[in-house]
């Protein structure tokens, strides 16, 4: 599915972060062949590629760093944002938050995010 090629009946992701979860689970579901659960799952306005597609942009346009990749990665295996408060993750809630916002923002004009 292209930018342009929204499905109607698709719901839409309420955050860059509900987002990014969706796109490492579907990358892990598609990774150990449950393909069949496809059909069950509420139908998005994007694809697993799609979302890929447009986080390499991001990279490779210099808006997301090597630093924000790898907490996005680590939080996301762990399926839950990194916090503040917590001290050894407060840098890390950081570079979170600047990403997501970053993610947000462009998946927003793209139509994926209400």
């Amino acid at each position: 599915m292209t930018q342009t090629q929204v499905n109607i009946n698709a719901e839409k992701f309420q955050s860059g972060e509900q987002l990014w979860f969706w796109f490492l689970y579907s990358k892990q579901v598609r990774a150990n062949n449950f393909g069949r659960m496809r059909a069950a799952a509420t139908r998005r306005p994007c694809e697993i590629l799609d979302v890929e597609s447009m986080i390499t942009k991001l990279y490779l346009s210099g808006r997301l760093s090597d630093e924000q990749l790898s907490v996005m990665k680590k939080y996301g295996d762990r399926r839950r944002a990194p916090h503040q408060y917590i001290w050894n993750e407060n840098r890390d809630a950081g570079l979170w938050d600047r990403a997501m916002n970053i993610i947000e923002t462009t998946a927003r004009a793209r139509g994926w995010i209400e």
